[in-house]
């Protein structure tokens, strides 16, 4: 029997004045998985992930972690999340380590005569044990978002809900980041991973949920949502006219050529695949290269919403 989603909602809204911010969407989060959370900004995946911590009260609809309902489950299931919700907030006076070991103190199920160590792992895990001295009021953007994913390490936790964890980091950084979320999940917990940085995403997340404008557009695994925007085929020959030619016979949609000339490419709409070589050879076309590959996130998201995709935030 499969284990019941981490995180679920179920026709969950939030009204701000004559702002319909989320409009009712059904979320399901699968136990053990890297679901990315997507969207631009404004289009309601922060709002959603305040409603589902307690945060703020839905206007409509409900919401369970590891199967608590919220808010009246949080104090059950609270303390087996860790989260970092937009940006990190910390005394701006004491030092990075300092301030983990008050969040720390703060928890009751937290022993305090382990709560060192507890303290120097988080540390060491996103990197900042060679800043530890260092006033959090001195830290640089990226440092201070490493520093709120340390704070949601301290415990072990089932479920960890990432908003933008890599805002503000370097592109070492960024992959330090990613290969963390994949220990993570490889440890068995959940991440929910909110983002606009696709690229990102495609590389980590096994499930992925896509709004806009407060609506859950498309949710499932990473595959059979990126299954749904079609199959392009891409042809590399030095007779792209002909080949072009060749490809809209076949009923292969939207066929361009390349700008170096060097190609040709089209929605294979329903085309099978294996028929493309065939044709090619059988009008006498030469070609040195034949790829099928399945759209890109960032294309899907255009795809799917006729709009492009915030990626610098």
């Amino acid at each position: 029997m499969s284990s019941p989603p981490s995180v679920e909602t179920r026709g969950l809204a939030k009204q701000f004045g004559k702002q319909r911010a989320v409009d009712g969407i059904d979320l399901a989060v699968p136990s053990g998985s890297v679901y990315g959370f997507l969207g631009p900004n404004g289009s309601g995946k922060t709002t959603t992930i305040r409603m589902l911590l307690g945060l703020i009260t839905p206007s409509a609809g409900e919401a369970a972690l590891l199967g608590e309902p919220m808010p009246t489950g949080a104090a059950r299931a609270l303390p087996r999340v860790g989260a970092l919700i937009e940006g990190p907030a910390f005394q701006p006076y004491l030092t990075g380590e300092h301030n983990l070991r008050r969040l720390d103190a703060c928890d009751p199920t937290a022993d305090p005569a382990t709560r060192q160590g507890r303290v120097d792992a988080a540390l060491d895990r996103v990197g900042l044990s060679n800043a530890r001295n260092k006033k959090f009021r001195q830290y640089s953007l990226g440092m201070k978002q490493r520093l709120g994913i340390a704070a949601a390490l301290l415990q072990p936790r089932e479920l960890l809900v990432f908003d933008e964890p890599t805002n503000g980091l370097d592109p070492q950084g960024t992959r330090e980041v990613r290969t963390l979320i994949r220990e993570l999940a490889a440890d068995g917990a959940t991440v929910l991973l909110s983002s606009h940085l696709l690229a990102e995403i495609e590389q980590v997340a096994t499930h992925v949920g896509i709004m806009s404008r407060g609506r859950l557009l498309a949710q499932g695994p990473l595959d059979e949502v990126l299954g749904q925007g079609g199959r392009v085929v891409r042809v590399t020959t030095g007779q792209p006219d002909q080949a072009g030619r060749v490809l809209a016979s076949l009923g292969v949609g939207g066929v361009v050529v390349a700008p170096d000339r060097c190609g040709v490419s089209g929605a294979l709409d329903g085309v099978a695949p294996e028929a493309v070589a065939p044709a090619l050879v059988g009008a006498g076309v030469p070609f040195t290269g034949l790829e099928v590959t399945r759209a890109a996130l960032e294309e899907f998201f255009v795809e799917l919403t006729g709009a492009g995709f915030d990626v610098v935030g």
